[in-house]
C-alpha cells in the first residue's frame, strides 16, 4: 500500500462519522481560522488554495469574503471531500470553489487544476495530522508565486498556558492522531532562507495555537 493509500485510509476511517459534526464541534478549539482568512487578502482575479481543505468550511467562508477570487481545495480524504463537494454545491458556490484528492506532500496544481501556482495557500489546522509535514511546507512554497503567502495556522506550544492544560490537550489530540508541530517557526525560517522568503511568527492565545505568513519575494 502506498503512502498515500495509507493516509487516505487512516482519514477516511477517522472522519468516516466525525464529518457530519465536524463543522459544529471544531469551532470551540481550532482558534484562529477565521482570523487568517480575514488576514488573506488576495488581489482581485488571483487563485487561492487550502491544502487539507476537510469539509471546505473555510473555503465557503473565504469564497463570500472575496468574491473575485478563485478558490480551490485539497484533501487525502474521499470522506471529507465528499462532504465538502455537497456544502459547496448547497452554497451556491460550485463555480467559485474547485476541489480535488491529492497528496499535500506531492500535489501538483497544474495536473490537478490545470493551473501553475497561487497567490495565496493557506494551511489551517491540518499540518499536525500528515506525518510528512514538512514536505508539506516545502511543496506549497514551491506552487506560490513570487510576492505570495503562505498562511498556517495550527496548534502551538502553550507555553504561557498552565502545565496541567498543556498536558491534557496534547494527550486528548493523540486521540485524534494530532502532533502539534513545535518545530514550524524552524522549519518555515529554514525553508524562508532557500526559497527567498520572509516569515512572521505569531503566538495568538497565550501560545495555544501558532501562526506563520510565509512571504515569497517578488522578482
Amino acid at each position: 500500500m502506498t503512502d498515500f493509500a495509507a493516509s487516505d485510509e487512516l482519514m477516511d476511517r477517522l472522519y468516516r462519522r466525525q464529518r457530519h459534526v465536524y463543522d459544529a464541534t471544531r469551532k470551540y478549539y481550532l482558534l484562529g481560522r477565521d482570523r487568517l482568512i480575514r488576514r488573506l487578502d488576495p488581489p482581485a482575479g488571483s487563485r487561492v488554495l487550502e491544502v487539507g481543505c476537510g469539509t471546505a468550511r473555510n473555503l465557503i467562508v473565504a469564497a463570500r469574503t472575496y468574491r473575485d477570487v478563485h478558490f480551490f481545495g485539497i484533501d487525502v480524504s474521499s470522506e471529507m471531500l465528499g462532504t465538502a463537494r455537497r456544502l459547496v454545491e448547497r452554497e451556491g458556490l460550485g463555480a467559485d470553489i474547485r476541489l480535488a484528492r491529492a497528496d499535500a506532500t506531492s500535489f501538483d496544481p497544474a495536473l490537478l487544476f490545470g493551473v501553475p501556482g497561487f497567490s495565496r495557500i493557506f494551511i489551517s489546522y491540518s499540518l499536525s495530522m500528515i506525518p510528512g509535514w514538512q514536505a508539506v511546507l516545502a511543496r506549497s512554497l514551491t506552487w506560490l508565486a513570487p510576492g505570495g503567502e503562505l498562511h498556517v495556522v495550527d496548534f502551538g506550544a502553550q507555553e504561557r498556558l498552565p502545565g496541567w492544560f498543556r498536558q491534557a490537550l496534547r494527550e486528548w489530540l493523540r486521540m485524534f492522531h494530532v502532533t502539534p508541530r513545535d518545530d514550524l517557526e524552524a522549519e518555515l525560517t529554514l525553508l524562508g532562507l532557500h526559497t527567498g522568503a520572509l516569515t512572521i511568527f505569531e503566538r495568538p492565545f497565550r501560545g495555544y495555537a501558532q501562526y506563520a505568513i510565509c512571504r515569497r519575494l517578488a522578482g
